[in-house]
């Protein structure tokens, strides 16, 4: 019983304890509780401070910004006033002008004509005396502001009874200003230092200076616009007289008249243009693909040969130059578009075809120099005639398309290239190897190397050195037929003997029976007439020649002696040449006499020792065939006018177009 009765105590006990636990479990999330819902309320106050805050900055910042927009409207109005009125200005100059060019066209008397033209000289004559005077008074002006501004320094300062030198005063002060003057303003001066009362003095040196202020303001406007009318009046001067003494009076005359009637009158400025050829010619949109198919498509090469050089391109330049004329940007775009489709299109049609990739070549790049040479840009009007200036493009700026013109260009040039190299290659092992030009080279050769099949300088073979030089010759006639700017020639030259190089020394590099002393004779000969034909044809200065260096160097090392003492000027005169090659010829090398020797173990170690010495050494072993020099398009203007040039029948293009 007693057990019983303790254990219920503890019971009871126990669950005395887990109800207080509850109790204290209550208390404790309710302040947990409390105590979280004071922070949220602190957080919010903060918050709302912060927002209150803002608030108030952002008023600030729209009221600044209304103050921001009240100032840019009155400058922007104060600058509408000022444009009115320096429009008003010119309006008024120009239609003085113009009455002045109509009185003198209404006489037709030619002595009348030179009376007039004197007066309008004479009165630009006193415009410019007018203008000197204006700058010398504007220079005293100046002059006599600094003086002032020395006076009061010399008034503020502490040290008493110091005098202004004559050195202060600059010559322009004593050249501009008349005795008169000076005393007057030297009365002036004595009158305003015997003021002893210092605000009197800074008020009148105060009026001073704002006085000269204003006035040197209002003379350099006066300045400014007298010597803008001069300017477009000798400009307009030049225009007439120039174009009178070409006999063009009626022109000027109904130009005068079409500014006149600009507004009403369309027809007669469409007659004025038909009469007075411009060197424009327009065409109608829908007849754009049919004029590019019979200009670009179907125009043969033998055509193009007997017309102006660049005839093509200077037509579609004089198509592009209406375009810009009339403004309309999109049939230019869709021009030029389908231009550059058009020459890719029949480049790639007949990339196998010499004469038609040069004949676009050549145009591609003259219509690429035309556009620069009309672009307005001055860098590129330095050997422009004033007439052709006149011609310059107004609305459009064809940069853009200059430089897709210039990677078409590149791209035919590319094209050319890789059917030149393959028309050449051919022969180039025959022309340079075989071909025998010295004579009885072959019969004193010994008995093992006379088997070897080669070209006799009398026979005539398939592929041999004149077969060569006679490609050459094609070449450089087409190109010259077309009128392919020089220093394209030469690159051209110089990337082709670079392939003529570099194949036949990779042919020598893997052909041991061609490294001997004979062989090395006979390509030396050979690469002479080479190097002689750039000579004839005025190419020496393309860089041709040094392209060849690598095989000439290597022929030279066939004939060199080869001893331990000539390590040194072997290796000097090899140095085109990388060290694998040198090192492979010599290997490679063949006595072909009974007292020659091979080329001694030691020389060659000793050769590869020195050429371990090179900075920056080339360790390639054959030449690379796809190696291209960088090219340019040196910009090259032409003299031809554009309103010389006429559509010839042979084109079959002047039902779709029209001069103007």
């Amino acid at each position: 019983m007693e057990s019983s009765s303790i254990v219920q105590n503890q019971k009871a006990e126990i669950k005395a304890l887990e109800e207080e636990k509850q109790k204290l479990l209550v208390a404790s999330s309710e302040g947990v509780k409390a105590n979280k819902v004071t922070e949220l309320e602190e957080e919010l106050r903060r918050l709302r401070i912060e927002l209150e805050h803002k608030i108030g900055e952002n008023h600030g910042l729209i009221s600044e910004k209304d103050l921001q927009q009240q100032k840019y409207d009155q400058d922007v109005g104060e600058l509408r006033l000022e444009n009115t009125d320096i429009k008003s200005e010119l309006d008024a100059a120009n239609k003085k002008v113009k009455e002045q060019m109509e009185a003198m066209f209404n006489t037709k008397d030619g002595e009348e004509w030179e009376k007039q033209r004197k007066l309008l000289v004479q009165e630009m004559e006193s415009e410019r005396q007018h203008h000197q005077r204006l700058v010398k008074e504007q220079n005293r002006l100046l002059q006599g502001f600094e003086n002032m501004q020395g006076k009061m320094q010399m008034l503020q300062s502490p040290t008493k009874g110091h005098k202004r030198t004559p050195s202060d005063i600059s010559m322009l002060s004593l050249e501009s200003v008349t005795p008169e003057e000076q005393k007057e303003e030297e009365d002036k001066d004595r009158d305003s230092l015997s003021l002893t009362s210092e605000v009197k003095i800074d008020a009148t040196m105060q009026h001073k200076i704002t006085r000269l202020t204003s006035e040197n303001l209002h003379l350099s406007e006066r300045v400014n616009q007298q010597a803008e009318q001069i300017r477009k009046l000798k400009q307009m001067l030049k225009t007439y007289a120039k174009r009178l003494k070409e006999g063009e009076a009626d022109e000027i005359q109904a130009e005068l008249e079409r500014e006149e009637t600009k507004s009403v009158v369309n027809v007669a400025h469409l007659k004025h243009w038909e009469r007075n050829y411009m060197g424009m010619l327009e065409y109608k949109k829908e007849n754009e693909t049919a004029l590019l198919e019979a200009l670009i498509l179907e125009l043969k090469p033998k055509v193009a040969a007997g017309l102006l050089p660049g005839l093509p391109a200077y037509v579609l330049f004089m198509c592009v130059r209406h375009t810009d004329y009339v403004n309309d940007e999109e049939k230019v775009r869709s021009f030029l578009t389908s231009t550059i489709n058009g020459i890719k299109k029949v480049v790639m049609k007949h990339h196998d075809d010499l004469d038609r990739v040069i004949l676009w070549l050549a145009n591609t790049c003259r219509f690429l120099h035309t556009l620069k040479q009309y672009s307005g840009e001055k860098q590129f009007q330095q050997e422009n005639t004033p007439r052709q200036n006149e011609h310059c493009l107004r609305n459009f700026d064809l940069a853009e398309y200059r430089q897709v013109f210039s990677d078409l260009a590149m791209w035919i040039y590319q094209t050319l290239i890789k059917l030149i190299e393959a028309t050449i290659q051919p022969s180039i092992v025959a022309a340079v190897f075989d071909h025998e030009a010295i004579t009885g080279l072959t019969g004193s050769m010994p008995s093992g190397l006379q088997g070897r099949s080669s070209s006799r300088a009398g026979d005539k073979p398939e592929h041999s050195l004149d077969s060569l030089m006679k490609a050459m010759n094609q070449f450089v006639r087409v190109l010259t037929q077309h009128a392919v700017d020089p220093e394209l020639v030469e690159q051209i030259f110089r990337q082709v003997y670079y392939f003529l190089g570099a194949s036949a020394l990779n042919h020598l590099l893997l052909r041991k029976e061609m490294c001997n002393r004979y062989e090395g004779m006979q390509i030396r000969y050979n690469l002479s007439h080479m190097e002689k034909w750039l000579r004839d044809n005025k190419l020496q200065e393309s860089g041709a020649v040094s392209s060849l260096e690598p095989i000439v160097q290597a022929s030279q090392l066939l004939l060199a002696r080869k001893t331990d003492a000539d390590v040194n000027s072997v290796c000097d005169m090899c140095s085109k040449l990388t060290a694998p090659q040198i090192v492979k010829i010599l290997n490679l090398f063949t006595p072909v006499e009974e007292f020659e020797e091979r080329v001694p173990i030691s020389f060659i170690r000793k050769t590869q020792q020195k050429l371990k010495e090179r900075v920056n050494t080339d360790n390639s072993f054959l030449m690379d065939l796809k190696f291209s020099y960088p090219v340019t398009f040196p910009f090259t203007p032409s003299k031809i006018i554009l309103e010389t040039i006429e559509v010839p029948e042979q084109l079959h293009i002047n039902k779709l177009v029209s001069k103007c």
